[in-house]
C-alpha cells in the first residue's frame, strides 16, 4: 500500500522523537497532542466536503467530522472539569506543520487524483495516530478520565483505519 507523504513525514515525528520521549511528555501534552490530531483530520475531512464529488470520500469525510468533534468535545469537557489546560509541545507543534503541508498538496488536486490522496492520506494517518495511542499515550497517561477517553476514542479511529482502507481499496489507489 502506498504511503502518503504526510504519513512519512509523521512516522519520525510520531515515533522516533515521542518514543525517546513518550515519558517525558505528561498527561496535559498528551491531551493537547491527541486534540490536535483530531482537529487535524476535521481539518482534512472539511477539505475533502469542499473538494471531492465522490459520494464515499464525503460520506467518510461526514463521518470524520462527526467522530473527531465528538471525541475533541470530550475532550473539552474533561479538561473543563478537570480545571486543567493542555499544554502544547514540540509533536503538536509538528504536527501542525504536517497537516499544513498536506493540505498545501491535497488542495492542488482535483477528481480521482485528489479522492485517493484523501483516502491514502487518511489510512497511513490513522495507522500512525492508532499506534501512537495504543504504543505511546496510553502506558503514559496517568489520569484515568483521560486514559478513558483515549481507550474510547482508539476504538472508534480503530474503525476509521479499517474504513479508510476499504476506500481506498475501492477507489482502486495506487499500491
Amino acid at each position: 500500500m502506498r504511503h502518503s507523504i504526510l504519513s512519512l513525514a509523521l512516522v519520525p515525528m510520531l515515533f522516533t522523537a515521542p518514543a525517546i520521549a513518550a515519558d517525558a511528555m505528561n498527561d496535559l501534552q498528551i491531551a493537547h497532542t491527541a486534540y490536535t490530531a483530531g482537529d487535524i483530520d476535521i481539518r482534512y475531512a472539511h477539505l475533502a466536503l469542499a473538494l471531492s464529488d465522490n459520494a464515499d470520500v464525503r460520506d467518510f469525510a461526514t463521518t470524520m467530522v462527526r467522530d473527531h468533534a465528538a471525541v475533541n468535545d470530550a475532550a473539552i469537557a474533561l479538561v473543563t472539569e478537570l480545571k486543567v489546560t493542555p499544554e502544547d509541545n514540540a509533536l503538536s507543534q509538528a504536527l501542525v506543520k504536517g497537516a499544513a503541508d498536506k493540505r498545501a498538496e491535497l488542495m492542488s488536486l482535483e477528481g480521482e487524483a485528489f479522492d485517493c490522496a484523501y483516502a491514502t492520506n487518511e489510512l497511513a494517518y490513522h495507522q500512525v495516530v492508532n499506534k501512537t495511542i495504543a504504543e505511546s499515550f496510553l502506558p503514559a497517561v496517568t489520569v484515568a478520565p483521560l486514559k478513558d477517553l483515549l481507550e474510547d476514542a482508539l476504538a472508534t479511529f480503530t474503525q476509521h483505519e479499517g474504513h479508510a482502507e476499504h476506500m481506498v481499496a475501492q477507489l482502486g489507489c495506487a499500491s
